[in-house]
């Protein structure tokens, strides 16, 4: 996402004042769309059953979304979709195609053909959070850093709602969580189209170049700002993607099913506060120290959770939710800092390696989480696994902040 044009002093005094109306309302459509993403995994413990799937099938079918969505991404970039299609209308044809292949699961398509439906909706999925993140940000100039952790808290928050879904279908069949999830995307693409509309600050092109990769990794600020955010993915998706089998799988006699799947439901949208809470603190202290803040936070609740594996279980919950706040809340920072930092007709390129990198790292970890508790004998260390990640990315971000060049961030606040 590259600077605009106008992102200068008349934006700071006359700031439009329909910015935080179309701001709640994209809010909203990103809610309802995100709810396909998430939507298997939610009922996971029923598919292994009636489909008779292995550990590695289940994993699979959560990688799907993982790499459709990179896919996805990275061929809308090529092509520079977002700037050939109108953003709503480019959103709103992306959530209609979610809901359509998202409900495809209906039809009990086996292992095979169920990982190709998740895998279009991860594509589906890829031409609306991106293209939402920059629509928002032609309605900010002032407030950008809290206002894209709004949007990336309504990835957050629809990314759980399955879990709720499941908790309130607990009596019915796994597929009401199926439909309900495409009849929210649905509802979510008839939003974009009716009300999301660009600002008065539109941004440049940001293409992705092949030609523009050796720059990008040359630059050694780049460099420390992507380990930041590879360290960040290595644990986020994993732990939404699992969390519910841990809780599951812990030994709190209290936590039948239904309550595992409203704990997961909490737990993960809970991050929707921790993405407010980020972008407030990364517009008022900096993005360096919010989000070596954040990761540091969340890397010790991926050791702590499992001391508290077999109860009590407030304990167990307590550090859940902590976990499930700070996880995430640094999540758009690190796209915020590589608009700041990286030389402009970079951004694209920049932004995309990021993204495609991350989200590729991702779909090797989700693989791998159930593989480290199947070799341990049980979930309750298996998040160790995770807690690298964030602390490796603290230590970059925190290695940024030494430089010189972190004065670029967030107007100076590093």
């Amino acid at each position: 996402m590259a600077g605009g044009p106008t992102a200068g002093a008349s934006a700071e005094i006359r700031p439009d004042s329909r910015r935080w109306r179309v701001l709640a309302t994209l809010c909203v459509s990103v809610v309802l769309s995100m709810t396909t993403w998430f939507s298997a995994t939610a009922v996971t413990p029923e598919l292994r059953v009636a489909w008779n799937l292995s550990d590695s099938a289940v994993a699979w079918m959560t990688n799907g979304v993982q790499l459709g969505f990179v896919t996805g991404a990275l061929l809308a970039s090529l092509v520079n979709l977002p700037d050939i299609v109108r953003l709503n209308r480019l959103m709103a044809t992306a959530s209609v195609l979610a809901a359509a292949s998202n409900a495809l699961l209906l039809l009990e398509p086996g292992a095979l053909g169920a990982v190709l439906c998740r895998f279009a909706t991860g594509a589906a999925l890829a031409a609306v959070y991106p293209p939402a993140m920059k629509l928002v940000a032609t309605w900010f100039v002032r407030s950008r850093g809290l206002a894209l952790g709004l949007v990336v808290g309504a990835l957050t928050l629809g990314s759980s709602m399955p879990h709720l879904f499941r908790t309130i279908t607990a009596q019915i069949d796994w597929q009401a969580v199926i439909a309900l999830s495409s009849v929210a995307s649905l509802c979510a693409g008839a939003s974009f189209l009716l009300f999301a509309r660009e600002g008065p600050f539109p941004f440049g092109k940001a293409v992705f170049n092949l030609r523009q990769t050796g720059r990008v990794f040359r630059d050694r600020h780049l460099f420390l700002v992507n380990i930041g955010y590879f360290g960040h993915m290595w644990e986020l998706y994993a732990m939404w993607a699992w969390l519910l089998i841990f809780i599951q799988s812990s030994g709190v006699a209290a936590f039948d099913p239904q309550t595992a799947s409203l704990i997961t439901f909490t737990v993960i949208a809970a991050g929707f506060l921790g993405c407010f809470g980020g972008g407030l603190l990364s517009d008022r202290f900096g993005r360096t120290a919010t989000t070596a803040g954040f990761m540091i936070v969340s890397g010790t609740c991926a050791i702590a959770i499992g001391l508290a594996f077999n109860g009590p279980g407030w304990l167990l919950f307590s550090i859940a939710l902590l976990w499930g706040i700070t996880v995430i809340g640094d999540s758009p920072l690190f796209s915020a800092a590589v608009t700041e930092i990286a030389e402009q007709d970079v951004v694209g390129t920049a932004l995309s390696l990021q993204m495609g990198i991350g989200f590729a790292l991702t779909v090797f970890v989700i693989w791998a989480t159930p593989h480290v508790a199947a070799i341990t004998g049980s979930w309750q260390w298996t998040f160790l696994f995770l807690a690298p990640g964030p602390f490796i990315g603290a230590w970059a971000m925190l290695r940024l902040r030494k430089s010189p060049a972190s004065l670029k961030l967030a107007g100076g606040r590093r």
